[in-house]
């Protein structure tokens, strides 16, 4: 078993397809792993694998996935870590999860998330905080903290998760593994539980950067039930590149500055990471990213504005919970609401609701998009100089378990590097970069729209020379 586990993804597929490997054993053996998962990263787990079917004749061989509780999965439980849904069993799939499964990705289980992908630490969850593999009094970043953590721990050989402004990348680099967020488009959004629909993007979470280009291959694609996603202008490739030559690196001083409040490991890891891409001879220079300062103030009000009408359907009425004894409907709504959402879910959802209402939308909502369309120019501005922009992933490595959950602003800081991104609807991926005080540190690299594969192939290279081995205990 254990020599299974250690395989990647793409080694395993590699040796279903030469007959090497029997699917079914490879997919028990993951199976057990996540039964006995001690890190609460599983809401559910699958009895049995797939039969009937020939995995050595498939692309991803029978390799076995992980997905986040918020994506619909036919007939088995999908609640986005939330009370209000639990036990919901859609009668339908997403597009991302189908794709996976028809080209040979069975699933193993779904994973636990902050409560409708809002949070930070996964701390937020109906069904309990996720640990961190490395340190158990940890948080494993959020809010798809539980498919970082299972992949982290062996306990899955890839995952997929969403990422609305940092959500795939930060638990990424807390939990040390590879983490993509694509273009906004690349990946249908149908059958994802929305958070917020201008941001929300499906991503793997895989052990290398070469899991992650095979596992997003079959992800992508235009879908006629997502009228916002895109077809993949180029095929997705393998990163086979050993250097950077020719590489132009920005390094944009609001988001990596002495200002910036990176913790001085994180640091230190960003800064070896660069001195190994000048050796792979890429370019480094300073870069402006003028308005990225207030990419938090801005997201805190565009997402929670979107979060407060996705989440208007949940009522107690069509599906989900419903608080009964209620003298009228209203009642019925709010005694509804206020059981099965969590304390940051109805904190985002008043929020929101504030920012959208008579008087305040052009004060509020209306400066935060034109925020976010500065955002979009400054990174525009910058690709016309630079193939990419590279910031420490998170400013600091996983925190202690309940040690920011009484200060909403110290928790939205964690995706301090990550969200301007998300409103710019750009690509970023995070790499391990090395270990701080035992602890993962992530590196993050950005570029333009559907930069997708070049930006794989510099991950990969850096990867390599990086030569991050370090994981929790996998035995």
């Amino acid at each position: 078993m254990n020599e299974l586990i250690a395989l990647s993804a793409a080694e395993a597929a590699e040796r279903v397809r030469a007959g090497e490997i029997d699917p079914g054993e490879l997919f028990d053996a993951y199976r057990q792993r996540a039964a006995a998962d001690d890190l609460n990263a599983f809401t559910w787990v699958a009895d049995e694998a797939p039969r009937d079917h020939d995995y050595a004749h498939t692309p991803l061989g029978g390799v076995p996935v992980a997905v986040k509780d918020l994506f619909c999965t036919e007939g088995v439980p999908s609640q986005s870590g939330s009370k209000i849904l639990e036990g919901y069993r859609p009668p339908y799939s997403a597009t991302v999860v189908r794709n996976l499964a028809e080209a040979g990705a069975p699933l193993l289980g779904k994973t636990n998330q902050d409560e409708f992908a809002m949070g930070s630490s996964n701390e937020n969850s109906a069904f309990g905080p996720v640990l961190n593999p490395w340190d158990r009094r940890r948080v494993p970043g959020g809010s798809s903290g539980g498919s970082a953590a299972a992949v982290a721990a062996g306990l899955a050989p890839w995952a997929i998760g969403t990422d609305t402004g940092g959500s795939i990348r930060q638990p990424a680099a807390l939990c040390g593994v590879v983490g993509l967020k694509p273009t906004y488009g690349a990946c249908s959004r149908y059958g994802m539980i929305a958070f917020a629909s201008s941001l929300d993007q499906a991503g793997p979470f895989t052990r290398n950067v070469t899991d992650a280009a095979l596992l997003f291959r079959h992800m992508v694609g235009q879908d006629r039930r997502d009228s916002t996603s895109l077809e993949f202008p180029e095929p997705i490739e393998l990163p086979r590149g050993e250097d950077l030559k020719g590489v132009r690196l920005g390094i944009p001083e609001e988001l990596v500055g002495a200002d910036a409040g990176v913790d001085p490991g994180v640091r230190a890891s960003f800064d070896e990471t660069l001195r190994l891409a000048e050796e792979l001879g890429a370019t480094l220079e300073p870069c402006q990213l003028p308005h990225a300062s207030h990419a938090l103030s801005a997201y805190y009000l565009i997402a929670p504005a979107e979060a407060s009408a996705n989440l208007a359907r949940f009522d107690g009425v069509r599906y989900g919970l419903r608080e009964d004894g209620a003298s009228d409907l209203t009642t019925m709504y709010s005694r509804t609401r206020e059981v099965g959402f969590g304390p940051e879910v109805q904190r985002r959802i008043m929020l929101g609701t504030y920012a959208l209402s008579s008087g305040y939308y052009d004060a509020y909502y209306g400066k935060a998009q034109k925020v976010r369309t500065k955002i979009a120019e400054d990174f525009r501005g910058a690709f016309e100089r630079f193939d990419f922009v590279i910031t420490p992933t998170s400013p600091w490595t996983a925190f202690e378990l309940g040690s920011k959950t009484h200060d909403p602003l110290a928790m939205y800081l964690n995706d301090f590097c990550t969200v301007p991104m998300s409103l710019a609807g750009i690509p970023a991926i995070s790499i391990p970069s090395g270990l701080s005080e035992g602890l993962p540190v992530g590196f993050q690299l950005a570029g333009p729209a559907f930069s997708e594969p070049r930006l794989l192939a510099a991950a990969y290279a850096l990867e390599q020379a990086i030569g991050f081995d370090g994981s929790p205990a996998r035995a």
